[in-house]
């Protein structure tokens, strides 16, 4: 599959964003596209709204993954394309039009001219949330096919066209949801005392959360905690019964997150005898880190420096990847493709250059056979 193919199957699935597990439209769009292609080496599987499709390899000595996350974000688009988002309040901000549309020019290829080994497309739904990276691991035709060694990339607007970059050891961070809920007592504004306030329990444990990563966590190490949204009380003259914090926790260790979350609950035990009032937390979705196999990215950074693209060292970020899961239990690596554009990764006008879908098939391929 060349540019011009690249780019249509690109623009189809981009107006079609879906939620996690909701991905219905996107896996119909993919199965009706590599149902059309030669199947002789061929194995599909649907897994809730993800797929697995196994090309065999001319040898078979051992399994290559590659994973590809499918699904798009709560948000309105804002890039004026002809081609935006159909799907009121859902986005391929996070490029993942790009990911699927990657994996298929490579599947292409090695349906019509089979690699030495075997390779098997991991089609991931869920990866913004609720994860689905972790499940499908637990999936029997993975079980049946776990591939030796797996890898993935992530689109770079930062990063210009014909560039990609990583990193051995740890690339992204341990990330885990937060919610926590405050429930007290309300009341007339004119009478405080006779109620349990819990806009000023909560405004005081968001303040009170940041002492954890400036006293709690070693300062050689890294943490972040940050409360993006409160919600609190129904009018002005009413005392808040209840509040409500979301937030996010990202570490450098899985040592740390746990640390982290021990300290939130110890902190939140005090706020219930200080205010008199109930908290109840909930981490939602965590992710594991994203540690890349040092020999795989020396294997990697070799076909790049065998290509004509450039390979650029990166650094650790406090990013949050589910594939995490994944290279937890096979050994692996992710790396950044750069796309150059001006909007950022989870911006309503992220406009990734097309062209770069190309330079990730030559090199994915390139490194499928190489290996």
């Amino acid at each position: 599959m060349e540019l011009e193919k690249l780019i249509e199957v690109r623009r189809n699935l981009h107006q079609i964003p879906e939620l996690g597990f909701q991905e219905e439209k996107t896996q119909t769009f993919l199965l009706d596209y590599i149902k059309q292609l030669p199947q002789e080496a061929l194995t599909i599987e649907t897994w809730r709204t993800g797929i697995f499709v196994k090309v065999d390899g001319k040898r078979g000595e051992k399994t290559i993954g590659y994973r590809a996350d499918i699904d798009g974000l709560p948000l309105n688009e804002e890039t004026g394309l002809d081609f935006r988002s159909v799907h009121q309040g859902r986005m391929h901000a996070c490029g993942h039009d790009l990911h699927m549309t990657i994996a298929l020019g490579v599947l292409t290829r090695l349906a019509s001219d089979p690699a030495d080994h075997h390779v098997v497309f991991l089609f991931q739904p869920a990866e913004e949330g609720p994860g689905g990276a972790e499940p499908m691991l637990q999936a029997d035709f993975l079980k049946q096919h776990k591939p030796d060694t797996i890898f993935g990339l992530h689109i770079a607007p930062e990063l210009p066209v014909g560039s990609v970059s990583t990193k051995p050891g740890l690339l992204f961070a341990n990330t885990s949801e937060l919610f926590i809920d405050f429930k007290g007592v309300g009341g007339h504004a004119a009478f405080p005392h006779m109620a349990k306030d819990m806009v000023v329990a909560g405004s005081s444990f968001v303040t009170h959360l940041q002492q954890i990563v400036a006293r709690r966590v070693d300062p050689l190490d890294s943490a972040v905690i940050t409360i993006g949204k409160m919600e609190a009380g129904t009018v002005q003259n009413i005392i808040a019964q209840e509040a409500r914090l979301e937030g996010t926790i990202r570490t450098l260790t899985p040592e740390s997150m746990d640390q982290v979350k021990s300290d939130i609950e110890k902190l939140a035990k005090g706020f219930e005898i200080s205010n008199d009032c109930h908290i109840s937390i909930h981490y939602g979705s965590n992710y594991y880190q994203v540690f890349n196999d040092t020999e795989a990215v020396q294997s990697f950074k070799h076909t790049v420096d065998s290509s004509s693209y450039e390979f650029k060292d990166a650094s650790m970020a406090m990013t949050g990847e589910d594939f995490g899961y994944m290279l937890k239990e096979i050994p692996g690596f992710m790396f950044w493709l750069g796309v150059e554009s001006e909007a950022g990764l989870h911006q309503s006008a992220l406009n990734p250059k097309e062209e770069a879908m190309l330079v990730g098939v030559n090199l994915v391929e390139a490194h499928m056979r190489g290996l």
